[in-house]
């Protein structure tokens, strides 16, 4: 995929990463155990298998995924999110709550286990130990753009 975002935004550069069609949709249909790449087509209504085909090499690419050869004749692979696809369940989760709070008709939500009412997005300071709404997003130094953790 090509870069489409030139700018010195983090949403800007994760949507040059996970903001083409499909590829989104893609990596929830693995995280939700859809590993292969027949049941990840039959998940997704409409996507054709080069379009598919392409996601998966280029999110491959990326580093959201690895995938594994389970059948050489034909080639076959089971797809596998890494670290970094796996921490993408908070954003799914985040947009579930966004969409129970402004879509027309609502698919799913999220509840606690335990007693089954939903739940909120929370935002948590380790230095201070507690909840906070007071947050901020800043500009960070030249030196300082690393991510926190790969």
């Amino acid at each position: 995929m090509k870069e489409t975002y030139h700018l010195p935004c983090n949403i800007a550069q994760a949507l040059n990463i996970i903001g083409d069609r499909w590829t989104l949709l893609i990596v929830h249909e693995i995280l939700l155990g859809h590993t292969t790449f027949n049941e990840i087509k039959k998940s997704l209504d409409g996507i054709s298998s080069n379009l598919l085909s392409d996601r998966l090499k280029y999110l491959e690419e990326t580093g959201l995924i690895t995938s594994t050869l389970y059948s050489v004749h034909p080639p076959r692979y089971r797809y596998t999110l890494t670290e970094s696809g796996k921490s993408l369940e908070s954003v799914f989760n985040a947009l579930i709550l966004w969409g129970r709070n402004h879509l027309k008709k609502c698919y799913k939500k999220i509840v606690h286990q335990s007693c089954q009412h939903e739940i909120e997005i929370a935002y948590y300071c380790p230095h201070c130990e507690k909840n906070v709404d007071d947050l901020a997003v800043v500009n960070l130094e030249s030196n300082d753009r690393e991510p926190l953790s790969s």
